[in-house]
């Protein structure tokens, strides 16, 4: 895998780029309420235009394709120009480039040759640029046509923040003795890889938010109208084991009222929406003595209103001694909002990608980037 970063003027200047960003970032009212995907590419955008090259921005927003990427140009437009096209075969695209403006193609998910990786969307793409840069770690667990086929067609380069994921991920795959994990989430089934390797790694594990429901309802405790993953069988050879821990205390809605409760004394009727603060306390005090800590998904029903305890865990890792990796789209929403962005060792950008690769050590992306002509 070949960094951007060794790249200069020399091998940049008049040449085409082709850049895969992470643009499924959250969007209301056709504006980005949420930037911190796109900010964080901005270095590798500027690098490219900085050392001469013509740059092409593709991605994607949403999951069908429906969703235009206008939101996302006007973000960037405040930024440096840039126009946004219908799609590869767009006329305008050499007199956009020439000019010095920053091209972006429409919602590659409109094509179903994306997510199907086809090879002759993926050339289609390719015929565009001179070279290939994947800014976007974050998608690198998709088997997608912007993410492992066009780098068969061009000289495939990983961009700056793709190298910054990389490098701060991998430091995490040496999880030790001292390395605590909090992982929470909905779908237990996906994270069935990863919690199989901490088992015989990690000091502990704390299961926290709809994935400790899984938990419960597998150990037939009542859950009440709580979101739980259907499967419950993936859940029960880590049942017993002294390294995961559940939450001794939930927040509990009853018909509008918000009461804090053990597990094992929740009702029908009951809807779990966060963590307590018994389990906070606990987190608190094991934290103090982990070198290494990760932490991946929030543990309250932070969509519809319930942070609390999202919030006060971002403080307490954030000012935990060990070096800390954080990510997850509504974990990174918590850090913003509670301002404490700046106390964690590193913050991905990646959700879903990051579990991947702590399972695997490897994304599809990565392998592509390493089998690509350079």
């Amino acid at each position: 895998m070949k960094p951007l970063s060794q790249l200069t003027s020399k091998d940049l200047a008049g040449r085409t780029a082709l850049v895969r960003l992470d643009c499924n970032v959250p969007v209301k009212e056709v504006k980005v309420v949420e930037a911190f995907r796109l900010e964080k590419s901005l270095p590798t955008i500027e690098y490219l235009r900085q050392n001469g090259a013509r740059v092409i921005l593709i991605g994607h927003l949403g999951d069908n394709g429906q969703a235009g990427l206008s939101p996302i140009a006007d973000y960037f437009a405040r930024l440096f120009p840039i126009k946004l096209v219908g799609g590869p075969t767009d006329s305008e695209l050499p007199k956009i480039l020439a000019s010095g403006t920053v091209a972006m193609l429409e919602n590659l998910r409109r094509w179903p040759g994306e997510k199907a990786n086809d090879p002759t969307f993926a050339a289609q793409l390719a015929s565009l640029a001179d070279l290939y840069v994947n800014d976007a770690f974050s998608v690198s667990h998709r088997r997608h046509a912007s993410v492992v086929a066009i780098t068969e067609h061009l000289p495939s380069y990983a961009g700056l923040l793709f190298e910054q994921e990389y490098q701060n991920l991998s430091r995490a795959l040496a999880i030790n003795k001292k390395t605590v994990v909090i992982l929470g989430g909905v779908k237990f089934s996906t994270k069935i890889p990863l919690l199989t390797r901490l088992m015989t790694s990690a000091e502990r594990i704390f299961v926290v938010g709809a994935l400790a429901n899984s938990f419960f309802k597998a150990s037939g405790w009542e859950i009440g109208r709580s979101v739980a993953d259907d499967q419950t069988a993936y859940v029960e050879p880590f049942l017993n084991s002294p390294k995961i821990i559940l939450p001794l205390d939930v927040v509990s809605d009853t018909e509008g009222n918000q009461t804090v409760k053990k597990p094992a004394k929740l009702t029908p009727n009951d809807l779990i929406v966060d963590l307590g603060p018994e389990t906070l306390t606990l987190i608190e005090r094991t934290l103090q003595k982990a070198e290494l800590i990760i932490w991946n998904g929030p543990v309250g029903w932070f969509e519809l209103g319930h942070k609390q305890g999202t919030l006060t865990l971002a403080k307490i890792v954030a000012e935990a001694p060990g070096f800390s990796i954080v990510g997850g789209g509504d974990t990174l929403a918590a850090l913003r909002e509670a301002g404490l962005s700046a106390g964690f060792g590193f913050i991905s950008t990646a959700g879903g990608a990051m579990l991947d690769f702590l399972s695997a050590g490897t994304l599809p992306g990565i392998e592509a980037l390493n089998r690509a002509p350079v």
